[in-house]
């Protein structure tokens, strides 16, 4: 008789999950870096390799990239319901494998279009069903720590890559040298995710099965058995919580995707030299990944709603900033607050939507508001391109700034404190 070994039960907690949580925080940066290795090159390699003028044209590949990832969102959190995670972030590592390669021998800008829709559905699925894995993993007392670690490894690394990125491009041109670090990400990528991550859908079984209704009756009009139609409309519109979560995460990736297609380009108009230009961009995601270490668990000792107003507060105040016409060191300083503010609010709205959705529909809610969320990577595109052709670069920022103040002022008036009430 052949004995198998024993698997073990699920336990929830970060320390009951340590080595399993580790290695998702180690994929998630590599899912990161796939974005940083592009952010500072590509915008020049649209204006000095292929010729294109236009700022809306230019844009197309942050469009093709956001509109992807956020369908590619969707089908993570319902494919991680249905089949579970593994299989679901072993895909998205699949989709990345040509990127890297597409980037390098791109004879025309379509083929850059073309490997950003890729990489919006590596995006989508990879990094939201890390997501769901540790929400799984440490259970309800500490998601918003859980949110801080995944979101400083994947800006972080973002930024990381941004910087080394912006370097090779000074020292050896814009290509192919920046766009080796993919393969680099993704052959290792594959490698923790085939071989060494393990399935979590049985700790959110758990954790579904020891849940109970808060006692101040506030999720009352939520159930367990929702259906597909249901948990969308409860999380883009009806659900004063998720939906407000919804519409500043879209607000928040606004801000994200017209400073990747206009920072470098605003940067590069003042005669900053590539590497600044690249040490300006890297310096937003640093702050904002380094930052979540701390917000992520903050938001679980003083709440969530107040720092996602007081987040979304600081970024009106850095967009300001960075529009006004400045130096070097000024617009330091306001891509560093924007970093801030949105590091407060980051893993925060990650952290609601785990409050307050059912694990049963979890993994299909945080699929939904990263729809919502990703959305942002093309309107920002969209806002900051046909705003910087009518009206100029500036103009862009300070509309970007507008609607992140009127996103703070819907939370604030909307969404209730989410964090389980404390017992004892």
């Amino acid at each position: 008789m052949v004995r198998h070994p024993r698997i073990p039960s699920p336990v929830l907690g970060l320390r009951a999950n340590a080595a399993q949580f580790a290695l998702l925080v180690t994929v998630n940066a590599l899912v990161g870096g796939m974005v940083g290795q592009q952010q500072t090159v590509l915008p020049l390699l649209a204006t000095r390799e292929f010729g294109l003028t236009g700022f809306t044209f230019i844009f197309t590949y942050v469009a093709a990239f956001g509109v992807t990832k956020a369908i590619a969102n969707y089908f993570a959190g319902t494919l991680s319901d249905r089949y579970g995670r593994r299989p679901v972030l072993l895909a998205g590592w699949l989709f990345a494998v040509p990127v890297p390669l597409m980037l390098i021998l791109a004879p025309d800008w379509g083929w850059v279009i073309a490997a950003n829709v890729l990489l919006g559905i590596n995006q989508g699925l990879a990094w939201s069903t890390t997501v769901v894995m540790k929400i799984d993993l440490v259970g309800p007392r500490q998601r918003g720590l859980a949110m801080g670690l995944n979101e400083a490894a994947g800006y972080g690394a973002v930024a990381v890559s941004s910087l080394l990125a912006g370097y090779l491009a000074g020292q050896d041109g814009l290509r192919p040298v920046p766009f080796l670090l993919g393969l680099f990400y993704t052959a290792l990528a594959l490698l923790l995710s085939g071989v060494f991550a393990r399935e979590t859908r049985g700790h959110a079984r758990l954790e579904s099965r020891a849940h109970t209704a808060r006692a101040d009756g506030i999720h009352d009009h939520l159930r367990r058995n929702l259906d597909n139609r249901q948990i969308f409309l409860q999380t883009s519109l009806r659900e004063p919580a998720l939906s407000s979560a919804s519409l500043a995460g879209l607000v928040d990736n606004l801000n994200f995707g017209l400073s990747w297609g206009l920072s470098p380009l605003l940067f590069a108009t003042a005669g900053l030299p590539v590497e600044q230009g690249g040490l300006l961009f890297a310096l937003y995601p640093a702050v904002w990944g380094a930052g979540q270490l701390v917000t992520g668990a903050l938001s679980d000792r003083i709440g969530r709603r107040h720092l996602i107003t007081a987040g979304m507060g600081l970024q009106t105040a850095a967009l300001a900033a960075i529009a006004a016409p400045s130096s070097f060191a000024g617009w330091a300083a306001g891509t560093a607050l924007l970093g801030a503010g949105t590091a407060m609010v980051y893993p925060t709205l990650l952290a609601v939507v785990g409050d307050v959705a059912h694990p049963a529909w979890r993994g299909r809610a945080v699929g939904i508001y990263r729809v919502w969320r990703d959305l942002g990577y093309a309107a920002g595109a969209v806002l900051g391109g046909i705003t910087a052709d009518l009206f100029g670069l500036h103009a862009a920022v300070w509309a970007a700034a507008a609607l992140s103040a009127g996103a703070a002022a819907v939370v604030e008036a909307r969404m209730y404190e989410t964090q389980p009430p404390r017992s004892g």
